[in-house]
C-alpha cells in the first residue's frame, strides 16, 4: 500500500527529496516505463476540474510536492507531507550522480535551441554524464512520431520532458506504452535554467517557500496564474476532505 495523501482527487506520495530519488534509482532497475509527476497546487486545481488530468497525475509511479502550497494543503488536511520535493532538485540529485551511475539521458522541450544548449551546459557541470539526444518541444504528429522512433533506437534510461504543466503529463502518459525508456519525468520549464536562459529564485526563497513570489516580481504578468495559490488554499479549507 502506498503511503500517500489525496489533495482534491490529486495523490501526492510521503517522500522526502532523497526518498524520491532513492526511488527513482530504484525505477532504473526495471525493465519498463516509470512516469514521475511533481504536481503543484496549480496543477491540483487544473485537475479538480479536468477528469482526464487527474486520471493522467494519478496513475503516476511517483507524485512529489512541487510547490510549498501542496505542502501547507497537506498540514491542513491534517496528514503533513514529509516536505516539499520540487522537479527542480529532484532533477538535480539525479543528474549529479548519472556520470557514476552510467545511465543515459534524453531532455525533450522548449523552444529550438534550448535543449542543445541545456546539454551543452549539463556537460560541462557534470562531467562524464551521458546525455544522448535532445528535442525541442515544438513538434506535430508527423514529427512526434519521427522523434519516438529516434528515442527507442537511443534507449535512454531517463527522458527529461520539459511541455509545461499538464501537456509534459499527458505526453509522458499517452506515450508510456510507446517509449523505450525506464523513467520518464515531467520538470517543467527546467530546462531554461539548466541552459541559463532562466534563474531559479534565490535559496532564501526557497527556503521560505516564496519562490511564486520571486516570480512575481520578476514576472509581474504572471499575477492570474498566481491567483491560483489563494484559491487552491480556500478550496482545500471548503472542499479538501469531501474530495478524499
Amino acid at each position: 500500500m502506498r503511503d500517500s495523501i489525496d489533495i482534491l482527487g490529486t495523490r501526492i506520495d510521503f517522500v522526502t527529496l532523497a526518498e524520491a530519488e532513492q526511488k527513482v534509482w530504484n525505477f532504473l532497475k526495471e525493465d519498463k516505463l516509470h512516469m514521475v509527476f511533481t504536481p503543484n497546487s496549480e496543477m491540483i486545481m487544473a485537475a479538480l476540474k479536468d477528469d482526464d488530468l487527474k486520471k493522467v497525475l494519478n496513475a503516476g509511479d511517483l507524485n512529489t510536492a512541487d510547490g510549498i502550497g501542496v505542502v501547507y494543503a497537506s498540514k491542513i488536511l491534517g496528514k503533513p507531507l514529509k516536505e516539499r520535493v520540487a522537479g527542480f532538485d529532484l532533477a538535480k540529485r539525479i543528474l549529479a550522480k548519472l556520470p557514476q551511475k552510467k545511465y543515459t539521458l534524453y531532455l525533450l522541450g522548449g523552444i529550438p535551441g534550448i535543449a542543445e544548449t541545456a546539454k551543452e551546459k549539463l556537460q560541462q557541470e557534470y562531467p562524464g554524464i551521458q546525455i544522448i539526444g535532445t528535442h525541442d518541444g515544438y513538434f506535430d504528429e508527423k514529427e512526434e512520431q519521427r522523434m519516438i522512433e529516434e528515442i527507442n533506437k537511443l534507449k535512454p534510461d531517463i527522458i527529461f520532458v520539459c511541455l509545461g504543466m499538464s501537456k509534459q503529463e499527458r505526453w509522458i502518459y499517452n506515450n508510456r506504452n510507446k517509449l523505450n525508456a525506464r523513467v520518464c519525468m515531467g520538470i517543467g520549464g527546467s530546462l531554461d535554467v539548466f541552459a541559463g536562459k532562466a534563474q531559479r529564485a534565490p535559496e532564501v526563497f526557497q527556503k521560505l517557500g516564496l519562490e511564486w513570489f520571486y516570480r512575481l516580481i520578476k514576472e509581474p504578468w504572471r499575477y492570474k496564474r498566481m491567483m491560483a495559490l489563494p484559491k487552491f488554499a480556500v478550496t482545500v479549507m471548503l472542499k479538501g476532505k469531501r474530495c478524499r
